[in-house]
């Protein structure tokens, strides 16, 4: 989780995608998370709850009018072949 919040920051686009698990990574493009991770400001990143395989998190940023504001998701995460994968994320 957090190495992917750092991809964000720095807009590391191909690694958000390659440590996106390869059955959920058709709903991504890397325009669409180049374009919201160049709008946001990034703050930072807290850990609120985790399990083996989920992580509850609030990434807070600066929007485009820089506004402050938090994205809280419960992310689902899937380890194979010795890499981690991120599946999907809801909303907290």
């Amino acid at each position: 989780m957090r190495s992917r919040y750092s991809a964000y920051c720095t807009i590391a686009v191909d690694y958000l995608l390659d440590t996106t698990h390869p059955s959920t990574r058709k709903y991504y493009s890397n325009k669409t998370i180049k374009e919201w991770a160049e709008l946001c400001t990034w703050q930072k990143l807290e850990i609120h709850e985790m399990s083996p395989t989920t992580v509850t998190f609030s990434a807070h940023f600066l929007d485009e009018n820089k506004i402050s504001s938090i994205h809280r998701e419960h992310s689902t995460f899937r380890l194979e072949n010795g890499t981690w994968y991120f599946v999907d994320g809801e909303i907290a």
